[in-house]
């Protein structure tokens, strides 16, 4: 059934609904007491539920348990990976410009990266910037860190990964790789990828909102230095009493995304017919990084002449959720930055609005979409009838 009545949620990159298992174990760990720093029964047994979490976890990043940290979020591991290595004073933190907020608001003295028209980090500028850098004398033998997304929130535009820390380890250079976004979508493997640190988070897995995870990677040995003090927790990283039940509900959460990798095709096989949908119903729409590999939930498209905060506003009313942008500023609707850095014009960056599926999503909800999208565009063209 389709209409007013049915709530269709198609914004999965801003925050998945928590899957039921996870719900039934994080109520179950609820009534649990026990500090997971405490040497009694109870702690001993919050300590095995964040243990277990943190295997569960590192194994959908191919990594080891003892590399996890706990964090409150993707966020905060962001914010750990790159002020936590910026403490060093002469550290040079690069940045791709296409980067979620919370890096870029993270090192605001960073130096950003161009991307193409389809939100590629351009290798040939990082290259450059890195022989430039390596040439200066005062610069020889600083601590150079490269931000670089796996796979972009707005546009679902997949980096390369591998070439990026290639290049880097060959300037000895390290490499932060958000995968917020990629994590439980596509395979990640945190050696594969070269990565030395690896950002993940809960929410966008079906897990909780408030916890996330920095993975450091094995090699080369990295200077790390924490944001929050207090406690010996998470190896003197993060302290903090840890939210056992959170932490255990993103273990699950990482679990079931990660044997339910497989899901991919039937996501990629519903974002393709949502925009065909769209081709037929407007031909001048225009999809952002839709000509490179992309995540198989996600799709960023313009309605020309419609501002994305009044389609964002109008799908509401017709109980569909989707986004404009990030959705992580506060409630707010703005022109988005990640497009504006793929060279497009401020009308398109507008105009964009980005659908995302995930582990719950159906076709019903893909033909609600096109159902309520193409009211909203049909008006938009009875009223340009009307104007003229």
């Amino acid at each position: 059934m389709t209409g007013k009545n049915q709530s269709t949620y198609l914004d999965f990159n801003a925050g998945a609904p928590l899957r039921p298992q996870v719900i039934s174990l994080m109520g179950e760990a609820l009534t649990v007491a026990g500090n997971a720093s405490s040497v009694h029964q109870f702690g001993r047994g919050a300590r095995r539920r964040i243990e277990n979490a943190r295997v569960q976890v590192a194994v959908l990043a191919k990594a080891q348990p003892d590399q996890l940290v706990f964090t409150s979020g993707g966020t905060e591991a962001n914010n750990l990976a790159l002020r936590g290595v910026a403490r060093d004073a002469n550290a040079i933190i690069l940045v791709s410009a296409v980067e979620h907020d919370s890096v870029i608001a993270a090192a605001p003295e960073a130096q950003q990266l161009p991307v193409d028209r389809d939100g590629i980090v351009d290798l040939e500028n990082l290259r450059h910037r890195l022989t430039r850098l390596r040439e200066n004398s005062e610069n020889s033998a600083a601590l150079i860190l490269i931000s670089v997304m796996l796979a972009n929130n707005e546009t679902g535009v997949i980096s390369p990964l591998r070439e990026v820390a290639d290049m880097a380890h060959a300037f000895g250079a390290l490499v932060h790789c958000d995968a917020v976004q990629a994590a439980g979508k596509i395979p990640v493997d945190i050696n594969a990828l070269g990565a030395d640190l690896l950002t993940l988070s809960s929410h966008k897995l079906g897990g909780p909102q408030g916890v996330g995870a920095l993975i450091l990677g094995k090699a080369p040995v990295l200077w790390l230095a924490p944001l929050i003090r207090g406690g010996g927790q998470e190896r003197g990283l993060r302290a903090g009493t840890e939210n056992v039940a959170a932490i255990a509900g993103f273990g699950l959460a990482a679990e079931l995304a990660r044997t339910g990798l497989g899901d991919s095709g039937r996501l990629a096989s519903m974002r393709d017919s949502l925009e065909s949908g769209i081709r037929e119903l407007a031909p001048e729409a225009e999809f952002f990084g839709s000509a490179v590999l992309r995540l198989p939930n996600t799709s960023c498209f313009t309605m020309p002449g419609v501002l994305a905060e009044t389609q964002v506003m109008a799908l509401d009313l017709e109980g569909v959720a989707v986004s404009a942008g990030a959705a992580c500023s506060s409630g707010k609707v703005t022109s988005s930055r990640v497009l504006g850095a793929m060279g497009a014009d401020e009308d398109q960056a507008a105009s964009a609005i980005r659908v995302s599926l995930g582990w719950n999503s159906e076709r019903a909800h893909v033909d609600h979409f096109l159902q309520a999208w193409g009211a909203l565009y049909s008006r938009k063209g009875e009223q340009a009838s009307e104007a003229a």
